[in-house]
């Protein structure tokens, strides 16, 4: 039942995650196209228990051109943690993918650039529907991975806070739902061909408390080691 009814949301959202260069009229078009490329970027992961690290007004920031991400683990209190409301097991999964780990009741960092040149990675995503959002990731030429075997391709549905928001002094791109492929050169996208691409369009949860308006899509290209190859931002404008 779960099954079908995750399925019903998807198709009544794909038309607006398979979001094209012709946007839907009088709607808000939410894509990475003509968006500068971040350089970097900088993760910040704490622990659902640690207040501290969500007000710390000396959080680290990143750099001209660069993007940060934060996320927020499960603490050891589990439900019972001050921030429980808005942290992810997606984050425990990003901790291990980049052979990471966050002590309890503390904050750490991850910077990392992008390899150059850097790929043409596209993300996209609809409007809100019932609490589901339809978004995309996509990779074009399939080539571009060529000798690079297994990547990991994260599509993050992200909300922005300003500074002053939620108690928090600086701005935050706060995790909220998070969808991981696994795309290898090897096997190749399908359909093959000269002009396939890579590209996955999925429905993905809205977490409770997180506002739609502040939503955005981020999308990380990683190889087996950990580099990262590509990254894309969305960015939402109205069409007339």
């Amino acid at each position: 039942m779960q099954h079908a009814l995750t399925r019903l949301i998807f198709f009544a959202l794909i038309g607006l995650a398979l979001i094209s260069t012709a946007a839907v009229a009088q709607q808000s078009y939410c894509s990475s196209d003509g968006q500068p490329t971040p350089s970097a970027v900088l993760e910040r992961f704490m622990d659902a228990d640690c207040v501290a690290c969500w007000k710390d007004a000396h959080a680290p920031r990143p750099a001209a051109g660069e993007i940060a991400l934060d996320w927020v683990t499960p603490g050891p209190h589990g439900d019972d943690a001050p921030m429980s409301a808005i942290a992810t097991r997606d984050a425990d999964e990003r901790l291990r993918s980049l052979a990471l780990s966050v002590p309890a009741g503390s904050a750490i960092k991850h910077h990392a650039s992008i390899s150059k040149p850097a790929l043409a990675l596209r993300v996209a995503r609809g409007l809100p529907f019932n609490d589901y959002i339809g978004a995309s990731i996509g990779l074009t030429p399939a080539t571009a991975l060529r000798g690079k075997g297994k990547v990991s391709a994260w599509l993050l549905l992200v909300e922005t806070l300003p500074a002053g928001t939620e108690g928090t002094p600086v701005e935050r791109n706060l995790v909220r739902n998070a969808l991981i492929l696994d795309w290898d050169s090897k096997t190749g996208p399908r359909p093959a061909g000269a002009t396939a691409r890579w590209f996955e369009a999925r429905s993905m949860q809205i977490a409770d408390g997180a506002d739609p308006k502040r939503l955005r899509m981020v999308g990380l290209l990683q190889d087996a080691h950990g580099h990262l190859l590509a990254a894309a931002v969305s960015h939402c404008a109205a069409t007339h």
